[in-house]
């Protein structure tokens, strides 16, 4: 988690990304916050409303998507700490299974 003080430090015009499941509280409004890292989920996967009350229908986080592609490709391995699996590997999954990217509508300033 990021302070509310931690995020009155930051410069203004700063991006802040999650690391965390969870969203920053939107603090300043000099700054830009992006969503929880998140995809669309398949067409084909039935019964998906919200997984998380703060994304929009039919998207899921990346953290239970990385759990399902694990199951689905039988990968054995557990990504812990700073260890990751290949990216490209993990994106080529991704949309093999039919997760999209999620496009996020920028911020304009007037």
């Amino acid at each position: 988690d990021l302070t509310e003080e931690e995020q009155r430090k930051a410069n203004k015009g700063t991006l802040f990304i999650p690391f965390s499941q969870f969203p920053l509280k939107n603090l300043r409004k000099d700054c830009f916050y992006h969503t929880t890292p998140a995809m669309q989920t398949p067409k084909a996967l039935e019964n998906v409303d919200s997984c998380e009350n703060w994304l929009p229908r039919r998207v899921m986080s990346v953290w239970r998507i990385a759990g399902i592609l694990h199951a689905l490709e039988g990968w054995e391995e557990h990504e812990c700490g700073y260890t990751i699996s290949n990216i490209d590997k993990v994106w080529e999954a991704c949309l093999k299974h039919g997760f999209q990217l999620l496009t996020v509508p920028t911020q304009s300033k007037s």
